[in-house]
């Protein structure tokens, strides 16, 4: 691998996903280049590890806060959260921002990946909230039940899908070599356990969160948008509405 290469891949994800969008695609179309970008999107994540298994100042370990405003704060924590532990980060949620219903988060992870989950949360943000703002609550149930559960329902759907790609992707690189002789699954474990020991190293008394209670029967409409919902990043080097700060 060069590092030529990086640029000329992000370049061809913006174009599927233009593809993607256009009004003019037919659906099945569309969702192949979907697919084919997320692909492609996690594969980039894997050669940006090995490529910086030689030069570790290329793709250091770092660190975010991040407002996650409102509405839906929590559930939106609860979507950066899927990406982030899904492209080999850790995330903790602090809390409160002050007196508002905003919330924080500590990200800890290799800058590229960082990176990564920035731009999948953004374009997913959007797309959360757009389809939910097009969802028609059914009368039987209560409003704010009904959405949450549409939430949670398109969170679990894309974070599924999201683990599937990456994993699909180490695997693949997982019998590769870097230039100092080491295999991709070597490089990946060690990127984790780095990222693993800094965030232990700053939070040594983070606990797992507990289980989600949800009531409302909008889950399953929530997962079918999951499915559908584009999960190659449609803002890849562009800033965009909930997008991570530096």
């Amino acid at each position: 691998m060069t590092g030529t290469k990086a640029p000329r891949k992000l370049e061809t994800i913006r174009a599927l996903l233009a593809k993607a969008e256009d009004p003019r695609t037919p659906e099945a179309e569309a969702e192949l280049s979907r697919k084919r970008a997320f692909e492609m999107m996690a594969k980039y994540g894997v050669e940006q590890a090995m490529l910086s298994d030689g030069d570790p100042s290329s793709d250091a370990p770092a660190d975010r806060k991040i407002v996650i405003g409102n509405p839906w704060a929590m559930e939106r924590v609860r979507l950066i959260n899927r990406i982030a532990l899904a492209m080999g980060c850790q995330l903790i949620h602090l809390g409160r921002d002050g007196d508002g219903p905003a919330r924080r988060v500590h990200v800890f992870g290799y800058a590229s990946d960082l990176e990564r989950v920035d731009v999948l949360y953004t374009s997913l943000l959007l797309q959360m909230d757009s389809g939910l703002s097009a969802q028609t609550v059914p009368v039987r149930d209560g409003v704010r039940a009904w959405r949450r559960s549409w939430l949670l329902g398109f969170i679990s759907r894309v974070g599924d899908r999201i683990e599937e790609a990456e994993r699909r992707a180490r695997d693949e690189a997982s019998a590769e070599v870097t230039a100092m002789g080491r295999s991709a699954a070597l490089v990946l474990a060690d990127r984790k356990s780095v990222v693993e020991r800094n965030y232990r190293q700053a939070y040594p008394r983070a606990r797992s969160g507990g289980r989600t209670t949800m009531a409302g029967s909008g889950f399953g409409a929530g997962w079918a948008a999951g499915s559908r919902a584009d999960i190659g990043g449609t803002r890849i080097g562009r800033a965009g509405v909930g997008a991570i700060a530096a």
